[in-house]
């Protein structure tokens, strides 16, 4: 007989079932098991006098233990657990004994979150970490769903590169023969060839790397990036447009399928944004918080979003707007990558969309007139660097734009976690393992 999900059961008739022992009640003449897998739970109740030969195996199971059982699954209005319970033919252990958890904190007290991360796969078996990465899982498809609706094209790019200056962000070296290689920081170099290629429109998810030593709730040096790109735009309003779409797309598929469980688990209610996203200049910005709220910042600091200013763009979103989500424009060049095309004015034609006072995504038009993007590129100092990337656009490509989102943020800022939580395995500067 074939093993069968929790949640795929049938009631009245006889099941094969496996997983972890949640718990364990071992009675003088019962015994009840409560076990879980990954999509739901159920009671096992033995009656101990119809299977006497089980005696000494019921006395070494313990809570983690890995086990299956076969029988019949009956109604019980005695059994809260789903009504429901399971009176075995057979159950056998089919891992080694679990030890005792070393992560249960003291009853009323939570586990350091470092010593859960140094037995992560212990501390992932939890319901509640159990939904987030469902949710995410949820997330990225419907994501990926959306673009291919739109006909985008899901491509995978090299994370080995041979240059280094793609970003702000420092990147990590690796020996590579005889020669230097990189972590790639992102895709974007790829998904512009990509324009030139003629695709028109490609995504990628995939790893993504930044040396940076944070130590804040929101950083990390490896995650998870899901980057866009696409030809043929008039103006970044064009990407912001797209990227609006497909969020709320994505955000109504998780609603449908875990809004009522994350609600019941965590106490947070999914939000569907509504369309459009609203969006504001990065001077109006500041204008609008030291009006309402009386924060300042020196004029100097005025080209960025500083991260107090970010934090707070999550009350001045829904003052303003009633919404959660809020683009924000206007940033100056010194701030951007050179890659990223400059209106009549200087002034970048991008953005950055901010979530709950956390940014998830910058995007923008790209600059793909090669004489322009050559002078922008001299500016800062990186055309040998980045030669490879130059020639992409000697030879004829579309005006283009896309952006990134954080995978692992955006699962963080729905459920009100830090990173380290969020992400399925963390790497920060001090973490390697597991």
């Amino acid at each position: 007989m074939e093993r069968v999900m929790l949640k795929n059961i049938k009631l009245g008739k006889v099941n094969k079932v496996a997983g972890f022992v949640e718990s364990i009640r071992n009675k003088k003449s019962m015994c009840f098991i409560v076990l879980r897998d990954v999509s739901n739970k159920l009671q096992i109740t033995i009656e101990k006098s119809k299977h006497p030969s089980w005696e000494e195996m019921l006395s070494k199971i313990t809570i983690d233990t890995v086990i299956e059982a076969e029988g019949k699954i009956v109604k019980s209005e005695y059994v809260k657990l789903n009504g429901m319970e399971m009176y075995p033919d057979k159950v056998k252990i089919i891992s080694s004994i679990a030890e005792p958890s070393p992560i249960v904190a003291p009853k009323g007290e939570e586990t350091n979150i470092d010593l859960r991360l140094d037995y992560r796969w212990i501390d992932l078996r939890t319901e509640k970490n159990t939904l987030m990465f469902k949710t995410q899982s949820c997330f990225v498809n419907a994501c990926r769903e959306f673009l291919v609706n739109n006909d985008f094209i899901e491509i995978h790019t090299p994370k080995l590169i041979g240059a280094e200056s793609e970003s702000g962000a420092g990147v990590f070296k690796v020996d590579y023969f005889d020669k230097n290689a990189y972590l790639a920081q992102s895709p974007q170099f790829y998904k512009q060839m990509a324009m030139a290629s003629g695709f028109e429109r490609i995504f990628e998810t995939g790893p993504v790397f930044r040396a940076e030593k944070f130590a804040s709730r929101k950083h990390a040096t490896e995650f998870t990036g899901l980057d866009l790109e696409f030809s043929y735009i008039k103006s970044f309003k064009d990407v912001m447009k797209m990227e609006e779409r497909m969020i709320n797309y994505a955000m109504k598929a998780v609603k449908k399928k875990f809004g009522k469980e994350i609600k019941e688990k965590f106490g947070i209610d999914v939000i569907v944004p509504k369309l459009p996203f609203p969006v504001m200049d990065l001077h109006d910005v500041y204008d609008e918080l030291e009006k309402r709220y009386g924060y300042k910042v020196p004029e100097s600091e005025k080209g960025d979003l500083t991260t107090e200013g970010e934090r707070m763009v999550e009350k001045l979103s829904k003052d303003m707007f009633g919404h959660e989500f809020l683009f924000i424009t206007g940033y100056s060049k010194e701030c951007r990558a050179f890659y990223h095309m400059r209106d009549k004015n200087g002034v970048p034609c991008g953005y950055d969309l901010i979530w709950k006072g956390c940014e998830i995504t910058t995007g923008a038009q790209r600059e793909h007139r090669y004489e322009v993007l050559l002078k922008q590129c001299k500016e800062k100092g990186l055309e040998e660097d980045v030669k490879f990337y130059l020639d992409f656009f000697k030879y004829g490509c579309p005006p283009h734009g896309g952006f990134g989102i954080g995978v692992d943020r955006m699962t963080m800022i729905l459920f009100n976690e830090g990173i380290k939580d969020a992400m399925f395995i963390f790497r920060g500067p001090d973490r390697l393992n597991p």
